[in-house]
């Protein structure tokens, strides 16, 4: 948008001594909102340490989600049974995760490939350079994925690769056990949040992310037609209009 109509935005992350992640200062007082009327509980592929850098606004979520589900934090700690349970779930149905790790860092070309990383030992990520990327090579890697019970996703400059019991609705529906939660209502751009938004009551994403690029959506998904900063405000607001 024009420089004289952009919103204001307020810092949530700082990495590395240096401004990251905004929301817009109307978002944060609808979230605010939102958590005083609801069970607020952030979800995210992030780790525990990514997921620390993070200030929202508003009170402390009694509950949050990180590593795509497989941590379940009460209070700021992960619950070690919820992680015991998830662990047993994948050494169940899929292959290891140094054969998957192995697998993607020996197709992967050093002319694109930027940095590998394991996330929480549970999954795996590469930041690669989109422009470079050649074309169908995350789908040759998902489909030899999917034969060992693993999801492959391109998302910005990474490509993950996780397990298919690690997943954010699970632990969602877990929360929702815990709290006694009727009404559950959730938002999510990326492939890693399709099953999230299947999992809940209401289902929001936006114009942007992988979703949207897909086409992808089920009954009752709300489409928005903002898209970037501004979309994190229509999604509270609907929200809100749903409390």
């Amino acid at each position: 948008m024009p420089d004289a109509l952009a919103p204001r935005l307020l810092c949530v992350e700082v990495y590395q001594s240096g401004p990251l992640s905004y929301v817009t200062e109307d978002a944060a007082v609808l979230l605010a909102e939102v958590a005083r009327r609801s069970v607020f509980v952030p979800t995210t592929t992030r780790t525990r340490e990514q997921y620390g850098r993070v200030r929202l606004p508003g009170p402390a979520p009694r509950y949050a989600i990180c590593a795509n589900g497989g941590h379940l934090l009460v209070d700021g700690v992960s619950d070690p049974r919820w992680s015991a349970a998830v662990a047993a779930r994948i050494a169940a149905g899929c292959a290891p995760l140094a054969e998957v790790r192995a697998r993607m860092v020996a197709a992967a070309d050093p002319a694109w490939l930027l940095k590998e990383r394991v996330a929480e030992e549970l999954f795996a990520y590469l930041v690669v350079d989109r422009a470079l990327l050649p074309p169908g090579w995350v789908k040759e890697l998902a489909a030899w994925a999917d034969g060992v019970g693993w999801n492959v996703s391109l998302q910005g400059r990474k490509v993950y690769a996780v397990p298919k019991p690690l997943t954010k609705g699970a632990a969602v529906r877990e929360v929702a056990r815990r709290t006694g939660a009727e009404l559950t209502l959730g938002a999510g751009d990326s492939l890693l949040d399709a099953d999230l938004l299947e999992a809940v009551t209401r289902a929001w994403r936006p114009a942007h992310g992988e979703l949207a690029e897909a086409g992808w959506t089920i009954p009752g998904l709300t489409v928005l037609a903002e898209s970037g900063v501004l979309a994190g405000e229509a999604v509270l607001r609907g929200f809100l209009g749903e409390l």
